[in-house]
C-alpha cells in the first residue's frame, strides 16, 4: 500500500516520536519538526507503567530498550518523619505477568534515543532537526505548514498537523492563545550518580519515595541500573521556563538538612555533585485539544504535575489513541481528532487531577496511584473510545 498522505508532527519528544512511529505503521508519511539541532541528552528519569510500556512494546521498541530500562521489584513509600516504610507495591515479574506488560524506569534520554533510532530506520518518517513550526493555514487540499530553519523558511502541504511540542507549545498558542501554562509553586531538582557511589543496599532495583514536610524525594535506578536517578521536589518562587537549568547544590541540600529528614534521605541528596532544576508548570484543562485538522497531544494538551508518574505515559497513550482514531475515521481527519478528544479527555483529566491531589502529604496509603501503576485499570469507556478501539489501550 503506497503512502498517499503526509502528517506533520511538531516536536520530537516522547509523545511526538511515538506518534510518528504509530502513524508510519499505518502507512502514513510523517514529517517531524524539531527546533533543537540535536535531541537533548539531559532530563529526568521516567517511570513507565504497563499502560505505556505496552504501547512501546507493540511498536517494536523493546529490543532497543534492552539494557537501558530497569524493571523495579517494588515501589517503597517511606516516611521522612518516622524514617521507615509506610507501604510497598510489589512489581517485578509477577506484576508484569498480571498486567501483560512491564513497569519500567528509564532515563528520558535513553528512551528518546531508542525512539529516534527507530524513527531514523523508518523510510516513511523524516526527522527535521533544527527546524521549528512557525505557522499553519487551511486550504481546500488540507494544510500548509510553515517551518523555519535558521534564516530560511519553507512550507509544505499536509493532511494534518499534530502539536506534540510540549508545555510551551507553539501549535497550542496558534490554536488557543488564551491557554497559558500556570506555575505550580513547585520546583523539581534532578541529579544522577553512579550506582557504585552508593552502598549496595541503596542500589537495589526499586523505587523509593520519601515523603516529608513540604518536600519529597524520589530515587530509582536508570540506564540499566548503572546510575541512580534522584529527584527532589520543593516549593519555591523561581519559575523560569525550561527544564534543565543549573541548580546550586547547597540550596537543595539546605532544604533536606532538617532533623526531620532521616539520614538515608540526606545521604542521597548529599551524594549528588551536580543538580539541574526545572519549575513545574501545568496546562489548565480548556476542554479543547483540536481544531479542524490540527490536534494536540501530551504536555501541549494536558501538562500535569509528576505526582502520579504519568506525564510520559499519557503522551504515549495519546499518540496510540490518536492514530487509532485516524484509522477509524479514514479521510475524515477533523472527525478523527474530535473522536480522539472524546476518547481521551476523561482519562487525562482524571490522571491530571490525581497528580494534583497527590501533592505532598495527600498521598494514599496504597502506593499504586503514587506512581501511576493503577492507571492501567482506568477504563476508557466512552462510546467514541469504543468506536476507535481505544478502550483497550491501557
Amino acid at each position: 500500500m503506497a503512502v498517499s498522505r503526509t502528517i506533520f508532527v511538531a516536536g520530537a519528544g516522547i509523545g511526538g516520536l511515538t506518534a510518528s512511529l504509530a502513524l508510519a505503521k499505518k502507512r502514513f508519511r510523517v514529517v517531524v519538526l524539531e527546533k533543537a539541532e540535536k535531541l537533548d541528552e539531559t532530563g529526568a528519569g521516567l517511570q513507565l507503567s504497563p499502560n505505556a510500556s505496552r504501547i512501546l512494546v507493540e511498536l517494536g521498541l523493546e529490543p532497543r530498550l534492552a539494557g537501558r530500562v530497569v524493571t523495579p521489584e517494588s515501589i517503597n513509600v517511606m516516611s521522612a518523619r518516622a524514617g521507615g516504610e509506610i507501604s510497598r507495591l510489589p512489581l517485578g515479574e509477577a506484576a508484569t505477568f498480571r498486567a501483560g506488560a512491564p513497569y519500567w524506569v528509564v532515563h528520558r534520554a535513553d528512551l528518546q534515543a531508542a525512539l529516534q533510532a527507530e524513527v531514523n530506520d523508518n523510510p516513511d518518517i523524516e526527522l527535521r532537526l533544527g527546524c521549528q513550526f512557525e505557522d499553519v493555514t487551511k486550504h481546500a487540499r488540507g494544510l500548509t505548514v510553515v517551518q523555519r530553519s535558521g534564516l530560511s523558511r519553507q512550507q509544505d502541504l499536509a493532511t494534518a498537523l499534530i502539536g506534540a511540542d510540549g508545555i510551551w507549545s507553539s501549535v497550542r498558542h496558534h490554536l488557543f492563545p488564551e491557554v497559558q501554562p500556570q506555575f505550580s509553586g513547585l520546583i523539581a531538582w534532578r541529579g544522577t550518580l553512579a550506582a557504585t557511589a552508593l552502598p549496595r543496599e541503596y542500589t537495589s532495583p526499586r523505587v523509593q519515595l520519601w515523603m516529608g514536610p513540604n518536600a519529597h524525594l524520589v530515587a530509582y535506578p536508570i540506564s540499566g541500573g548503572r546510575q541512580i536517578n534522584i529527584v527532589a521536589i520543593v516549593p519555591g518562587t523561581w519559575n523560569r521556563p525550561g527544564w534543565s537549568a543549573p541548580g546550586e547544590a547547597n540550596e537543595i541540600k539546605r532544604a533536606f538538612a532538617s532533623s526531620r529528614w532521616p539520614a538515608t534521605a540526606r545521604m542521597l541528596v548529599g551524594a549528588v555533585d551536580e543538580w539541574r532544576r526545572w519549575a513545574l508548570f501545568t496546562v489548565p484543562d480548556a476542554g479543547e485539544w483540536s481544531q479542524g485538522q490540527i490536534a494536540l497531544l501530551g504536555d501541549a494538551a494536558h501538562a500535569m504535575l509528576p505526582f502520579a508518574a504519568q506525564g510520559a505515559g499519557m503522551a504515549i497513550e495519546d499518540a496510540a489513541v490518536l492514530v487509532r482514531c485516524i484509522q477509524a475515521k479514514g479521510d475524515d481527519i477533523e472527525g478523527a481528532f474530535q473522536l480522539y478528544r472524546d476518547a481521551r479527555i476523561a482519562r487525562a483529566s482524571k490522571v491530571q487531577r490525581v497528580s494534583h491531589e497527590n501533592t505532598w502529604m495527600n498521598y494514599p496509603m496504597d502506593p499504586s496511584w503514587v506512581f501511576g501503576y493503577d492507571a492501567m485499570t482506568v477504563p476508557l469507556s466512552s462510546p467514541s473510545a469504543q468506536l476507535a478501539g481505544a478502550q483497550h489501550v491501557a
